[in-house]
């Protein structure tokens, strides 16, 4: 589908795993987890550091090969999809991508063009156009001559979620997309995912640290701990105290947020 008209309100995109097991070496991060993730929604995946939560996200985008059970898409194992097929239905931005020197922000962007492809096949209107309609979305079309190695960090971070963009997949996975941004820069790409969701329909599933902004901008909360899920649904069913408390070691209050309703965690005083 393109960029240019929102698509269809009906989206697959359910990603699941099913006993899945991940390790480094002989050091086992992600344990026995069985999780589904809704299509057609925001999913924010919360822990404590190094609990697995950029594992999961690698293992879910076919960047870790399992070391036991199954990662699949819409019923269909990732791991039997040609790459090319899969580029077409799923894009990943990393934690921290590495910037190819010296280039613009709109070659970058043009890389996202990549999986549509054809061996001999020239340039066409049609990946052009996908690059404009990225590069408009994100907000960084006066950007495009510009080095990314010389913009701010969150337009930095625009220009690969542009890139994401322009491959024109459904299924977008975001590593933590706000970090080393300062709150002005967090909140506009966050507004800027939410925007991609309302707007285009896309399924997003992204890693987050701050609570109250993945219970803020997330239909679907995963909540993990010590490489094993410790719940998941609505922020507004799964976040609250005893969660926190238990998985973060933070006492804490959890109350609506006065601006969204949203579930705000508030921790309690410390008294030594």
């Amino acid at each position: 589908m393109s960029l240019l008209a929102p698509q269809s309100t009906e989206h697959p995109n359910q990603l699941a795993a099913r006993d899945l097991s991940l390790r480094y070496g002989n050091r086992t991060i992600v344990e026995g987890l069985d999780l589904t993730l809704p299509g057609g929604a925001v999913t924010a995946v919360v822990g404590p550091n190094a609990c697995g939560k950029s594992t999961l996200l690698r293992g879910l985008a076919r960047l870790l090969d399992p070391a036991g059970g199954t990662v699949t898409l819409d019923g269909s194992d990732l791991h039997r999809m040609p790459a090319r097929a899969l580029a077409k239905r799923m894009g990943l931005l990393p934690q921290q991508p590495v910037t190819p020197e010296a280039i613009t922000v709109e070659a970058l962007v043009r890389l996202g063009r990549y999986p549509h492809q054809r061996l001999l096949s020239p340039w066409s209107a049609t990946d052009q156009a996908a690059v404009e309609a990225a590069l408009e979305r994100t907000g960084t079309t006066e950007l495009r001559d510009q080095p990314v190695d010389q913009l701010s960090g969150g337009q930095r971070q625009r220009a690969w979620i542009a890139l994401t963009l322009a491959q024109d997949t459904e299924l977008l996975l975001l590593d933590e997309p706000t970090t080393f941004l300062d709150l002005r820069h967090q909140l506009d790409v966050l507004d800027l995912v939410a925007r991609l969701h309302e707007d285009l329909g896309r399924t997003v599933v992204m890693v987050l640290h701050d609570l109250g902004q993945a219970a803020r901008y997330a239909d679907h909360l995963v909540v993990l701990h010590e490489g094993r899920l410790a719940a998941a649904g609505p922020p507004a069913e799964v976040l609250d105290a005893e969660l926190v408390e238990r998985v973060f070691q933070v006492p804490c209050r959890v109350i609506p947020d006065p601006e969204t309703g949203t579930p705000l965690v508030i921790p309690r005083a410390r008294t030594t």
